[in-house]
């Protein structure tokens, strides 16, 4: 296909030029042509009574002087002349683009785009859009310094000049009618050269479909290689045992969690491969989940694995299990990077030769030496801690173990189908009888001394309180209170009484452990932390959090910090001391004070900052959409993926003539991979 040619083969671009566009993604003639704007001006002509000061505007008149080239500074350069529109002269100026001056004829009539300033009754000149002004729309793109807006727009008339007719849809007829989509070649056009509004409209719902629908496509793709038998085996586990099991548990399981129970043992026994992810807010009872899943590979002679992010919640998670699992059934072994050596080598020979059932351990587990004799289920804890390679490591580790992701970082929908499109989804979206929800209030800095007086009732009893800080040391960047600060005047605020403590993630693991220790024991009731406590520390008897510089935190991290407290039968606290600067930190304090819910805290987070930022870091596995937004083209998204998802149910497909130009447009990804059995 003509536009899979380089975009060398335009006229004026030469290596130099091409390395240029490189640098924006831009290889290919198909690159160029849907390197699509990110915004439009209006440059609709208007007359000199109706504009504001500092309004970009296009305005016409006739040029009534001489254009003159003053220079100034290195290579620096300012184009001048007056022009007249109904009797109102005004100056115009352009900066460093002296070879403007040919199309500066006095007497002339132009229309120029620029910036006006009221003051000086001047106009920056922009853009010279000659006598005769068509255009209404300027395409504004993302460029770097190397290439002009003008120069890109250049390129991209060129393209469609020369190959614009040879531009081919990629959707099948039947949706381009169902939905009223504008044909690809039209579309495409209308991105960066729109008559009107409305047809930049159509042109913008149209290429927000496609994207999301190849996304879908290639996700549902690989999700049905994934499951596919070939890749699987069957945990044939002993029904009558693990129904015992359940019985046997200190607790009845909520409806929630039987379901995602149920789903995850269907998978199981399945020949089919499981990747499932299972979500679950803060105190849900995953771990009980993973258990039951961990103790039904067992009664089929398997042996199931637990990665975790931290020692610390490795070590809680054996605690757990051990506290649910009868020793004398199943052998359980714990393996981080501070396992001494004799220890370590017996671990390893107890998972080759399969006396270990379950080991629960970090990302140590995925070291070349640690080999199993028949794993059959590998579980990930707060698997977005982990990249995708360890991950995937750890899954290669047996014939095609069976993986369960969990997470207690509620995803919103949208994020969920698109950075876990290739897994099914289960959520327990219910909390255990009993639990009293977690008040919240905020503060601001100036009651903290008050706030702090208060907790002293909940120290009187017996309880723990948490202080949380956004940094260990002071910045001069950012006015927020450090761990050690605070520590110190806790320390002498709360003396004799009470024994204050202090963790940062500068400590060695060590250190970190000997502290928690204490601080599970009650030895100190006060803990001063940085955010190194985020993930799956449990310590019941802690009913008080502090988090200082609240509106620091996305709402997804607040949530989760606020999970460490409320986990035992006292009624629990979280105080916000915050002074947000602007309206979106308050809206997030003042949600964080409304809902305990996890998945409405995640999709106003989701709103009010962008996906980028949900998951606290951006190697969150999200796709870079060009022009769909997952905020706002939520709908389009789930049409988009259901619509996939019918196609994928229709066997072999892509050998129909009705779907030849989607598969065409599919196939081969980047990696020399398709995305078909």
């Amino acid at each position: 296909m003509a536009t899979q040619e380089a975009v060398s083969v335009l006229p004026g671009v030469g290596p130099k030029r091409a390395q240029t566009l490189v640098e924006l993604g831009i290889v290919t003639i198909e690159d160029l042509l849907s390197y699509y704007p990110f915004r439009y001006e209006d440059i609709q002509e208007k007359n000199l009574l109706e504009i504001n000061d500092q309004e970009k505007v296009t305005l016409k008149g006739v040029i009534v002087s001489a254009p003159v080239v003053s220079r100034f500074g290195y290579k620096k350069s300012r184009l001048q002349f007056r022009m007249m529109q109904d009797h109102a002269v005004f100056m115009v100026s352009f900066f460093n683009q002296p070879y403007l001056k040919d199309k500066i004829e006095v007497g002339e009539e132009l229309a120029v785009y620029g910036k006006w300033d009221a003051k000086r009754k001047s106009l920056t000149g922009m853009k010279i859009l000659g006598g005769k002004q068509t255009e209404e729309y300027a395409p504004i793109y993302h460029v770097t310094k190397s290439i002009r807006q003008s120069t890109l727009v250049d390129l991209i008339k060129t393209a469609f000049d020369k190959f614009g007719e040879q531009v081919t849809e990629n959707l099948p007829d039947y949706l381009l009618e169902k939905y009223r989509l504008m044909p690809r070649k039209q579309a495409m056009r209308a991105m960066h050269f729109p008559k009107n509004p409305q047809e930049s409209q159509q042109a913008k719902r149209r290429v927000v479909f496609e994207e999301f629908f190849l996304f879908q496509m290639q996700m549902q793709g690989l999700k049905k290689n994934e499951r596919s038998e070939k890749n699987g085996i069957a945990v044939r586990y002993d029904v009558e045992r693990l129904k015992q099991f359940t019985q046997k548990l200190p607790f009845e399981l909520t409806d929630a969690q039987k379901r995602v129970t149920n789903e995850i043992c269907y998978d199981l026994r399945s020949k089919k491969h499981m990747q499932r992810l299972l979500q679950g807010d803060v105190g849900s009872g995953k771990t009980v989940v993973a258990a039951i899943a961990l103790y039904a590979a067992m009664t089929a002679g398997f042996q199931g694995a637990l990665m975790v992010p931290t020692e610390i919640l490795a070590q809680q998670h054996l605690e757990s299990l051990n506290q649910l699992f009868d020793s004398l059934e199943l052998t359980t072994a714990l393996l981080t990077g501070s396992t001494k050596t004799k220890e370590r080598r017996a671990i390893l020979a107890g998972l080759k030769n399969g006396e270990i059932d379950v080991i629960i351990g970090t990302h140590a587990l995925i070291q070349d030496e640690v080999q199993f004799a028949n794993l059959g289920l590998v579980i990930t804890d707060e698997q977005h801690r982990f990249g995708v390679n360890q991950r995937k490591v750890l899954r290669e580790k047996g014939l095609h173990p069976d993986v369960l992701f969990m997470t207690a970082t509620p995803i919103p929908r949208t994020l969920a189908i698109t950075a876990y499109g290739e897994m099914d989804v289960s959520i327990i979206d219910q909390m255990p009888a009993g639990r009293i929800p977690v008040k919240t209030s905020w503060i601001k800095p100036k009651q903290l001394e008050h706030t702090l007086d208060w907790a002293k009732q909940e120290l009187q009893v017996g309880h723990q309180l948490y202080v949380i800080c956004p940094l260990i040391e002071e910045s001069e960047a950012l006015d927020v209170k450090n761990a050690t600060e605070i520590y110190e005047h806790l320390k002498e605020y709360y003396a004799p009484t009470y024994q204050v403590s202090l963790l940062h993630g500068k400590m060695k693991n060590t250190e970190k452990d000997a502290i928690m220790e204490e601080f599970k024991e009650n030895q100190s009731q006060i803990l001063v932390s940085t955010t190194v406590i985020e993930v799956g520390v449990n310590v019941p008897n802690a009913t008080v959090m502090f988090i200082m510089d609240a509106d620091r935190f996305g709402l997804a991290q607040l949530h989760q910090l606020r999970g460490r407290v409320g986990r035992g039968s006292a009624a629990s606290y979280c105080i916000l001391v915050a002074s947000p600067k602007n309206e979106m930190g308050k809206e997030r304090m003042k949600i964080m004070t409304e809902t305990n819910n996890g998945f409405v805290l995640s999709e106003k987070d989701l709103e009010l900052r962008g996906p980028g930022e949900v998951f606290g870091f951006r190697q969150s596995g999200l796709p870079q959409f060009l022009i769909a937004d997952l905020v706002n083209d939520a709908n389009v998204l789930e049409v988009a993926r259901d619509e996939a998802n019918q196609i994928w149910q229709v066997d072999n497909w892509q050998s129909q003539p009705a779907f030849a130009a989607l598969a065409k447009a599919l196939k081969p990804t980047e990696t020399g991979e398709t995305y078909f059995d």
